[in-house]
């Protein structure tokens, strides 16, 4: 495997000759099956080979290196005088030796624990997040983010929830939400009050405390949903360049967004049986897990076809959509499609109206519907949400036809 990256025989047979040199030619191997580029593939086999030299100076055997050794390899690279070893980026080298020792790991050359500092987690979170979990079905995305806000009250207001007292509570919700969005000041106030009922379900504070928490005064149906308009949105399609692999997969993204108003999130959770190429359909869970069986058009399974044949590197992974360059694995979470719609509508010179580009495509599919004539009810049933109420947003974007029905102001009389 060497020989893939290494011309030179001389070059190769030094590698090999290394005491870990069985170690770096079963790295390489994994480099390349983890798709790496020649180039990088040698930064890093290089690093490792760097990292090895070094520890063996030290009198450390391969079977006993850990994580910590990382930090102390890169205080050695502020000084290095390595016979043979140039100078190179810190942070490549660190990358590889990290690639290297996962790479110890997974073959069962390193058997020692992993030394990383745990994040301690207080016992009340952990009590918290198991009874939402068993009572109310909450994911651990959601329970991250009430975490965020639940470790600070701790942190203001101690661990002992008996203490807790309502103007307390109030003053830590005001002053957090004074410093954030709308957005974040809600999850503050839903995590808290959350929290609160589930110590009064367990008897660890006062009946009726999760009271004091205040409403966020945020009107529902209070702003427009931000979309674009239909020749907008078959611009940031066309933007994908359908000559590489990058943009096959892009456009196949592109395409789930803008014709069935999927979200991102649920475009990362996609796989390969997700696709019902008898049935014409894709299978889709989101946010409340119940999977539906949603229709195929002909366009989008051209484009997802030519990604599987074309645009998907060969990978173990079931995922989907996968990274296009290495190593290959599923796409990170939803913020990763967010920022390939962004890059779409910048390539189409397309201006994205708010935050979050994949949601404006969301939003694009029911304004479209909505212009040619389907009921509520009809885009409640492609965008899955399981209230109407949800969907009544999209009834303000025809102002075209809210004029003909709205009433003039009392004092103004009717043209």
């Amino acid at each position: 495997m060497l020989a893939e990256y290494f011309k030179s025989p001389i070059r190769i047979d030094e590698i090999r000759g290394c005491p870990a040199g069985q170690l770096l030619e079963g790295f390489t191997r994994e480099l390349h099956q983890a798709g790496y580029a020649q180039l990088t593939a040698r930064r890093h086999l290089r690093a490792a080979e760097h990292f090895v030299h070094w520890t063996g100076g030290r009198g450390m055997p391969v079977s006993a290196l850990e994580e910590r050794f990382i930090k102390e390899f890169s205080q050695h690279l502020n000084l290095c005088r390595c016979p043979g070893y140039g100078r190179t980026h810190k942070q490549e080298l660190e990358n590889g030796v990290r690639l290297f020792i996962g790479y110890l790991r997974r073959t069962g050359v390193l058997t020692t624990p992993v030394n990383e500092e745990p994040i301690e987690k207080p016992t009340l979170l952990v009590s918290f997040d198991s009874w939402m979990r068993q009572q109310r079905g909450t994911c651990d995305a959601t329970l991250y983010n009430y975490g965020l806000d639940l470790r600070d009250l701790l942190k203001d207001l101690g661990e002992d929830p008996a203490r807790f007292h309502a103007q307390a509570l109030r003053n830590f919700v005001l002053e957090r939400t004074q410093r954030c969005g709308w957005a974040a000041a809600k999850r503050c106030t839903t995590a808290v009050r959350a929290f609160l009922r589930f110590l009064i379900a367990d008897g660890r504070c006062a009946a009726g405390l999760d009271a004091s928490i205040p409403a966020f005064a945020h009107w529902r149906l209070s702003a427009l949903p931000r979309y674009l308009q239909p020749e907008d949105v078959e611009r940031v399609i066309a933007s994908c360049d359908p000559r590489t692999p990058m943009g096959v997969r892009n456009r196949a993204i592109l395409l789930l967004l803008a014709r069935l108003g999927l979200r991102a999130g649920d475009i990362v959770q996609l796989r390969m049986d997700d696709i019902d190429w008898k049935e014409a359909g894709i299978r889709v869970a989101g946010k409340s897990r119940c999977q539906a069986l949603l229709p195929l058009t002909q366009e989008m399974g051209d484009a997802i076809i030519t990604y599987i044949k074309d645009g998907r590197p060969p990978t173990d992974t079931e995922a989907l959509f996968i990274r296009s360059r290495a190593p290959y694995r599923a796409l990170a979470d939803h913020c990763a499609v967010s920022m390939i719609v962004a890059r779409a509508m910048h390539r189409a010179g397309v201006t994205c109206p708010s935050r979050g580009a994949a949601h404006v495509l969301r939003h694009s599919v029911a304004s479209s519907m909505l212009r040619q004539g389907a009921s509520l009810q009809e885009i409640a049933g492609v965008l899955r949400h399981r209230s109407i109420t949800t969907t009544e947003i999209y009834a303000k974007i025809d102002v075209v036809a809210l004029r003909q029905i709205a009433q003039p102001w009392p004092e103004v009389k009717p043209c």
